[in-house]
Order: C-alpha cells, then structure tokens, then sequence
C-alpha cells in the first residue's frame, strides 16, 4: 500500500506542474522529418517536465541551474525538474495515461533511466522513437559502441540517448582502517570481523540492488555464468548461494541486520557519522562532491576491487506522449553538447564520466576533457575501467530484486 500512495503523490504533484499555452503541436513522426532549426522554434517559449532521481543535491543543482539556465537564456524554454525517489514510479505514469487513453497530452516529458526501466517502456510500447539523427549532438555519440547501443542488453534502437557513463566502485575511511577489503570474499569476511560497521540500502534501491548483483555474480562464480537471455536453472542455482550469504552476513550488519537503509543518501549518512566504515556508489565522483562539501571526512578514499565492479550507461528518455517533445529534444541535445558534458566533469560539480565519445572530438577540445582532474581521493577511472563488469539483461535484475526482497529482506 505504501508503494501505491507514494505513487499517488507523485502523479498529484505532476499534475499540478504549469503546462505551456504553446506545447509542442507536432508528432513524433512529424518531428522526425523536421530540420533542428524548425525544432528548436517549436520549442521556443515552451517549457518540459524533466523527471529524474532527485537524490544528489550536486546534480538536482547542476540540472536546475546550469542546464536549466542554458534552455531559459539560449532558448526560452523552462526547465521543470521533477525529483523521484523510484523511477518504476514515472513508468507507471506513463503507463497509467496509455491506458487511460491519454496518448498525447502526458505528464512527463523525459526521464533519466536505463536498466529494466527501459526494457518495461519497450515492452509496454510507451516511448518515442527513431529521433536521434535528428539532434546536431548525436554525432558525439559512438553508436558502434555495444556498451551505449544496447541498455542492460537491451538495444536501445534510436529510443534514448546517452547522458553518463558510470561504476560501481567502494570507498573507506583511512584513518580507521588500515586497507579496504578488495574483493567480494574478503569484504564477506571484513563484514563480520567488523559487526555493524556495513550495509547497504534495501533494493529495489538502485544502488543496494547494484551491491546485491555483485554477491549475486560472486555466488555463481562469475559474471559469465549469467549472460545472455534469463535462465530460470541458472538463476535458481546463484540465488540459492547468494540468499544464504547475504542472509548469513545479517546479524553482523548495521542494527545486526534487523533494519536496511532507504537509500544511497541514508548509506551516505551513517557513513559520514561514522556509523559503519564502508561506502559505496553507482557513481564513484560522489566521494569528491562529498569530501568538498564537507558530508564525508577528507580521509574518505575510493578504491576499486580487484575482482571488478559493474559499469553501465545511463541516458535520457521521451514518453511516447509527451506533449513537449520539441523541448525534450532541445533538452537532449544540450545535455550531449560539449559544453554541459564538460560542465558535469568537473569535480565540484559532479564528476561524471561522459556519455559523448571525446575522441571525436578535435584536439584541442579533447585537450580540455583530458586536463580535468579528478579529486585525489577518487578512485582512478582506470583502475575501475580494467576490471569493469558488465549489467545483467533486465530480466536477471528484475529476479534477483525480488528475489532479495522475499528471501532476505522479508526474513
């Protein structure tokens, strides 16, 4: 019932988002066959209803106000950013108003996302398509790339576009402990000759559901083992292995495991008060936006397992009923522009990799990328990228996550 009123909140606070007099008039194929300067003059004077994960005060201000500045000087269009905690939750919107019979007038304009998101907006047929040629940006895009071209195995087919690029990778607290563990194993072991200085968030939290994978291609004995279209025999065998683990690791847990947090931000917390010793996160740069702002101690270090972590794309997505679409699209192609991939690299700002390829890029420009400097206390993007491990198809994320919540998280 809970999931159902937080739904109903957040489809009561969209409707009540301001809706231009001047929403966009023209289809998704109409859009298609347009020239970007057409566009960009639908697009003038509109505004677009941005729903995104809104739990990093650094990116909801990045969005907000830098992003959101470039569309109000440079295009007249007014940015609505519309913080989530679940993005599931803004698919259901959207589903919700197909059924309904709302095919053009929607709610949502665009939404960050990836992952069983966008496999369940495929399925559902609720996104539109078949735009990328037409943003001046996409040319930074390497489509050839099999990491960008297809969402946790699923091709994204002209559907989205990249925004990041992104790692799991963990951090630790130098002036309490020696050195971190560096693989799934010995972090098993740390957890419980350290009782309750770990944990993580409960999945379907993005992240918690991200460290119970790891466990999870730990238990089947690599990540290789669980590749390809989803195998209920294989699954059954790595999920028998990982619920005893992860429920044998409980009493040593923060709170001996009778209780996980909500969220990144409540792990983020408990970390900063020296409740438990270790962290972790889908974006590695969090450690230097925490330090700068005084959230984590400045001993806070980064580091990256030597048994790997899994990296992923994340990108942007238009409903198939938005009704601002010629925003979205200016919105898109300003999110790939180089000059706010730059922006989020720095690592006061956000530190994120680029979703743009920077070798196509000339020179001097790349030149620019290349001299950012990454806080000293983040982990290196090489040493994550040498043992980088790749998503599971949807489909696997969709078990394992239930899975934990009726064999772990229900116990």
């Amino acid at each position: 019932m809970r999931y159902f009123s937080k739904l109903a909140v957040l489809a009561a606070t969209a409707a009540m988002l301001p809706f231009s007099a001047m929403a966009d008039t023209a289809d998704g194929d109409a859009l298609n066959a347009m020239e970007w300067d057409e566009i960009v003059e639908l697009a003038r004077g509109g505004e677009v209803n941005w729903f995104m994960w809104g739990g990093s005060d650094t990116i909801n201000q990045y969005v907000s106000e830098y992003i959101g500045g470039i569309l109000e000087e440079e295009y007249d269009i007014t940015l609505n950013r519309v913080g989530v905690t679940d993005t599931a939750s803004v698919v259901n919107i959207v589903l919700g108003e197909r059924e309904a019979g709302n095919m053009d007038n929607g709610t949502v304009d665009m939404i960050w996302i990836n992952g069983e998101n966008f496999r369940t907006m495929m399925q559902g047929d609720l996104v539109y398509c078949g735009y990328p040629d037409v943003l001046p940006n996409n040319a930074l895009i390497n489509w050839d790339n099999p990491a960008i071209a297809n969402d946790f195995g699923v091709p994204v087919n002209g559907c989205e576009v990249p925004w990041n690029t992104a790692q799991f990778a963990f951090a630790y607290n130098t002036a309490l402990y020696d050195a971190p563990p560096t693989t799934i194993p010995a972090l098993l072991e740390w957890i419980e000759a350290n009782p309750g200085q770990f944990t993580y968030p409960a999945p379907p939290d993005f992240n918690g559901s991200v460290f119970v994978r790891h466990v999870f291609y730990h238990a089947a004995g690599g990540v290789e083992n669980l590749l390809g279209e989803f195998d209920q025999e294989r699954y059954d065998a790595a999920a028998e292995a990982t619920w005893q683990i992860l429920n044998d690791i409980e009493p040593y847990l923060w709170r001996e495991g009778q209780t996980y947090p909500a969220s990144i931000a409540a792990l983020q917390q408990l970390y900063a008060n020296q409740e438990v010793g270790i962290v972790f996160n889908y974006e590695p740069a969090n450690v230097g936006v925490n330090i700068e702002n005084g959230t984590f101690p400045p001993t806070t270090q980064g580091y990256a397992m030597a048994d790997g972590t899994i990296g992923n794309t994340n990108y942007t997505l238009i409903p198939f009923n938005s009704p601002n679409k010629a925003a979205a699209l200016v919105l898109q192609n300003v999110l790939l522009s180089v000059q706010a991939q730059l922006e989020k690299l720095q690592p006061e700002v956000w530190g994120t990799q680029p979703g743009i390829d920077i070798s196509r890029l000339d020179d001097a420009t790349r030149a620019m990328f290349e001299a950012v400097e990454r806080h000293p206390n983040v982990v290196p993007a090489q040493d994550l990228a040498d043992t980088a491990l790749p998503e599971l198809q949807a489909s696997w994320i969709s078990a394992i996550e239930q899975g934990w919540i009726d064999n772990v998280g229900s116990n």
